[in-house]
């Protein structure tokens, strides 16, 4: 492999991880805005869907694969991976920092081992779970300094934090599903072209639960669609949603799914700083450990498998 394409391919990987990052403070802005999270991923499903369906035409220009025949299980998993997961975490945002939100996201790996040994898959080795338990001491680690401040600034009872935190773990599981499944099919499509189905699916998902559980809000759009709210929201669907997909998934066709994996660590490091500077959530000495548990967890479960 030659250097420049080595380096792109790093590059192209550390920005798409960074820029996913963003999702999470982007929503908290919306939310301080008065954007509800069901509004708040409506609209960024909404500015995302041309995208995606670009995407399919583009992606399936080399597989041609009819979806017909495969249709229930693209369904099935958009709205596992994108849809189902997607709604889980914007709720669990409503309650909880975007730090944690990221770091107990970020463990989804763990489930997805879990799920494919559920399947019959391969045993567990003890490495395995040891990596995996070091990850979840990292998560409580860090939701015990968020319960612990929470109840300070008196902002969220430490109910509405567990609530959150649920919420968010649920989602995770939700992705781990999806990962799963999408095996199955991503030899017939290819990665492109599934995962612009699969998001085409959650924006019909997303959309229409928008539509059928807001519609006062749309019937009243010129009174809270201020020009930022649809600034933060087109940045939601490009730079944190569809952008980084690709530069992943080209990251991973330049210098292979390792290492591209390797770089993405730097997401909850990259989501705690971006909270501190935007949101002025607090950077204790708690929260930072248990990000170093999470990270350090995940790293030594790729090295394990």
């Amino acid at each position: 492999m030659s250097q420049s394409r080595h380096q792109l391919g790093f590059l192209l990987a550390f920005i798409g991880a960074v820029a996913a990052s963003g999702k999470a403070i982007v929503v908290k802005l919306l939310l301080r805005e008065g954007v509800d999270p069901i509004s708040a991923l409506g609209l960024r499903m909404l500015f995302a869907a041309p995208v995606f369906a670009c995407l399919v035409v583009w992606a399936a220009r080399g597989n041609d694969t009819p979806v017909a025949p495969h249709l229930g299980r693209v369904v099935l998993l958009g709205f596992t991976g994108y849809y189902l997961a997607s709604t889980l975490d914007f709720l669990g945002l409503a309650l909880i920092s975007a730090s944690l939100e990221r770091l107990i996201l970020y463990v989804y790996p763990t489930m997805v081992l879990l799920l494919v040994r559920l399947r019959g898959g391969p045993r567990i080795r003890a490495r395995q779970w040891s990596a995996m338990a070091l990850s979840y001491v990292g998560v409580l680690v860090a939701f015990g300094a968020e319960a612990h401040h929470t109840m300070l600034a008196s902002e969220t009872t430490p109910r509405e934090v567990v609530l959150g935190a649920a919420l968010v773990l649920a989602s995770g599981a939700s992705y781990a599903v999806y990962m799963v499944l999408s095996g199955e099919l991503v030899g017939k499509f290819g990665a492109l072209r599934l995962t612009g189905l699969a998001s085409i699916v959650a924006c019909v998902f997303c959309i229409g639960q928008f539509a059928v559980l807001r519609p006062q809000l749309i019937a009243a759009g010129g009174t809270w669609l201020t020009p930022r709210v649809i600034g933060l929201s087109l940045f939601n669907a490009t730079v944190c949603t569809v952008m980084p997909m690709w530069m992943v998934m080209r990251g991973i066709q330049l210098i292979g799914a390792g290492q591209s994996a390797q770089i993405s660590m730097i997401g909850p490091l990259a989501t705690m700083l971006l909270a501190v500077a935007m949101l002025g959530e607090p950077l204790t000495p708690a929260m930072i450990f248990g990000t170093l548990l999470v990270v350090a967890g995940i790293a030594w479960l790729s090295r394990a498998r």
